[in-house]
């Protein structure tokens, strides 16, 4: 029995990388270049082709990432943007700082991600743009939100902060709609030492917006255009996401035979009656930044499997139109009844490209005993 199971081990992944992540970072204090500049131009480049896409503007977080796309957009008062509920708080935050009104609009229930036919009942004479979120690494349902974007002449900004590397009918997650938005936080797929974003598109004109809006709105020194955001990346986490970036296939790829394994563990222990699972769409490839079960009695078993060690994660256990900043929208419990039971329901078991096995085995074997004597 291990002395506990962690439910993320960034150590394990340094461990392996830690002669190029100093040399890395040796490199930017070299040069003493450390805001944007030489390292930073390299991760978007290298970004660019890795996802196969025209533009990767680098900025200081996935949050500023999707304040950056709405800002691109001239999104402001007055004005609303679609998405769900069940998020991180930046998805709608982002929204409510431009001055527009989140519009939510609930999600499936098995993929977690927005229903496509409740965003186009709410579609309205003030929508300006939808912002699917691939969330957990699955991606939404592209191919119906794109078509009824189209339909009604509709801008997407994804949300794809958990998603790099995730795939759509053969495109990466974050390439699929007008802008993409990714986060650089630690604990993402790829992850810096710190705070970091990006945002991409295919679009030139809206690239060239997005690096002045990342730089005060700047044309040139000391000479602003437009009201932009104080959004730079740092070289070092540039330098730290390049040395990174060519482990992430791979480390995908583990994240993918670890979720497999779990769902054939509890597929072994028969527990597919007490515990519904995740599962690949059919039409994509999910990047399991999270492996995320449901379970009618998650707090409960969450102090259970505690007891035994074992941390677990709940993303996200309030939806968002039941936050308190977002008191003014006016929502109510109810409304948004899917996005309510996954926020009762869900729970993010141990996950990561060095988890050992035996880890998951001790995990499985918790929620079959949880169940047993629930």
């Amino acid at each position: 029995m291990s002395r506990g199971v962690p439910v993320l081990n960034l150590q394990a992944q340094y461990t392996g990388l830690r002669e190029a992540i100093h040399a890395a970072a040796e490199r930017v204090f070299a040069r003493q270049e450390f805001i944007l500049g030489e390292e930073v131009e390299a991760l978007e480049e290298a970004l660019a082709k890795w996802l196969k896409i025209s533009h990767v503007i680098a900025c200081a977080s996935g949050t500023d990432a999707l304040r950056l796309a709405l800002m691109a957009l001239d999104i402001g008062p007055g004005d609303e943007v679609i998405t769900t509920p069940f998020s991180f708080f930046a998805t709608a935050s982002a929204i409510a700082l431009s001055g527009a009104r989140p519009v939510f609009a609930d999600i499936e229930a098995a993929s977690f991600n927005l229903n496509p036919a409740e965003m186009e009942a709410r579609i309205g004479p003030r929508t300006r743009a939808i912002m699917p979120v691939h969330l957990y690494g699955r991606p939404a349902s592209m191919g119906a939100i794109r078509a009824i974007a189209e339909r009604h002449h509709l801008p997407v900004i994804e949300d794809a902060a958990q998603a790099i590397g995730a795939t759509y009918g053969g495109q990466y997650a974050g390439t699929l709609g007008t802008l993409g938005c990714f986060s650089f936080y630690p604990t993402k797929n790829l992850g810096g030492a710190g705070d970091g974003g990006m945002v991409t598109t295919g679009d030139s004109a809206l690239a060239a917006r997005l690096r002045r809006l990342r730089a005060h709105g700047a044309i040139q020194p000391y000479i602003h255009a437009e009201l932009g955001l104080n959004s730079r990346l740092d070289a070092l986490q540039a330098a730290v996401l390049r040395a990174k970036l060519p482990h992430l296939q791979s480390w995908n790829a583990d994240r993918r035979d670890k979720a497999a394994a779990y769902s054939e563990l509890f597929l072994a222990a028969g527990l597919t009656g007490h515990v519904a699972l995740p599962g690949e769409p059919a039409d994509g490839v999910h990047a399991w930044h999270q492996y995320v079960i449901r379970l009618p009695r998650r707090d409960a078993a969450r102090q259970f499997l505690a007891a035994r060690g074992i941390q677990t994660q709940v993303y996200y256990p309030m939806p968002l139109h039941l936050q308190p900043a977002l008191a003014y929208l006016g929502h109510q419990a109810g409304e948004f009844p899917e996005s309510e039971r996954a926020s009762r329901e869900v729970l993010a078991l141990p996950l990561y490209p060095e988890l050992p096995r035996e880890h998951q085995l001790q995990v499985v074997q918790a929620i079959s005993d949880f169940v047993r004597v629930a």
